[in-house]
């Protein structure tokens, strides 16, 4: 994955690499997410039948191929002329679902209509009449599930985009929230125009009683996206949500903010098998999806990787990453003993903190 990596930067623009890439502040949360991952061992099992290794899945009621999914990552068309098309082209042949995002480059008609398993990532605008329109526009559509991002009342301080005063090309545009040009396209000096138009855009009274209006508004199953309290897990279940995903959104908005890897744990513990549990960031590999397995996730979103794919080389590009991210997973799951994704579930970790200390699966000291 980090050649994939290597091609996509090399075929951007900078400042479209910085947008993609970049995190908030000093980027500590955005490191420390691929940290976290890198200080994470499995005890793998021995003497099982690994002849048969299967990775299938299911997410959201859904089969899948392997437990992961496409995260919701906004502007595709940033890096590739086609767009979330293609990267819903190379879901459907991976047998993965496909999030398109409010802030997709595409209308959510057309990626629908490619086919597959699509859910629809929502932010709660100021507009509730409009917010709650994407909903119904989105089941109409035959979206399968509404992903409700939590964790961006706005977004935080991206220090690459500010300096490069990044804004987007005339010819790429949030498509759901109007047809004409926008404050996103406003270039200014020691400004992101992508920031700017989603304070004006977003809503920064997004609460419990938002969840509620949400949940009573659609019979889609309602996934909040952003949660790392336990506290909130709780509730979440309590207001009828059907997942969870376990995310700091990449370290792309509080800086500092704990990893993925670090609140899944306790998240699941919280919940008791009451809903599915994701998790998102730094997911970069078939061994990450296997940690995280082990953790406790029902399965992994993977954002990056993607993109990456869908710059170096389209929607065969994307095909790519996800055909090594299976390959990955198969090979991860045999050499760790699992004869499929119920069995990861069952091996024990030990985690590794900065400091040097480690716990075991139980939480103990060892």
């Amino acid at each position: 994955m980090d050649d994939v990596e290597r091609a996509a930067a090399m075929a951007l623009p900078p400042e479209v690499w910085d947008f993609i890439a970049g995190g908030s502040g000093r980027e500590l949360s955005l490191a420390a997410n691929r940290a976290a991952f890198d200080g994470v061992f499995v005890r793998p099992r021995i003497l099982n039948d690994v002849s048969a290794c299967g990775t299938e899945a299911t997410l959201l009621g859904r089969a899948a191929r392997m437990p992961v999914a496409i995260g919701p990552v906004a502007y595709h068309r940033l890096v590739c002329p086609e767009g979330e098309l293609a990267t819903a082209r190379a879901a459907k042949a991976a047998g993965v679902p496909f999030t398109v995002a409010t802030l997709s480059s595409v209308p959510v008609e057309e990626v629908t209509a490619v086919g597959g398993s699509v859910w629809f990532q929502l932010y709660w605008l100021r507009d509730t009449g409009r917010t709650l329109d994407l909903v119904r526009r989105a089941q109409d559509a035959g979206c399968e599930a509404i992903v409700l991002t939590v964790d961006v009342p706005w977004m935080g301080r991206r220090l690459r985009d500010v300096r490069n005063g990044f804004a987007l090309p005339d010819d790429v545009r949030a498509v759901h929230l109007g047809a004409g040009p926008s404050t996103a396209h406003r270039r200014g000096d020691g400004a992101s125009a992508v920031a700017v138009h989603t304070a004006e855009t977003f809503s920064r009274s997004l609460t419990w009683a938002s969840v509620e209006r949400l949940r009573e508004s659609t019979r889609l199953p309602v996934v909040l996206k952003g949660v790392l309290a336990p506290e909130d897990a709780r509730r979440a279940v309590e207001h009828g949500v059907d997942a969870l995903v376990v995310s700091n959104h990449g370290g792309r908005q509080l800086d500092g903010a704990m990893t993925a890897v670090a609140a899944l744990p306790d998240v699941v513990d919280a919940v008791g098998g009451a809903c599915e549990i994701l998790l998102d960031g730094g997911v970069r590999s078939g061994t990450d999806v296997l940690k995280a397995l082990a953790l406790g996730a029902s399965g992994v979103l993977v954002g990056r990787a993607p993109i990456w794919g869908l710059a170096a080389g389209g929607e065969d590009g994307v095909r790519q990453v996800l055909e090594l991210l299976h390959g990955e997973l198969t090979d991860a799951l045999g050499l760790a003993g699992c004869v499929g994704v119920a069995d990861a579930r069952r091996l024990e970790t030990l985690v590794t903190s900065v400091g040097g200390s480690v716990r075991d699966s139980g939480g103990r000291s060892v």
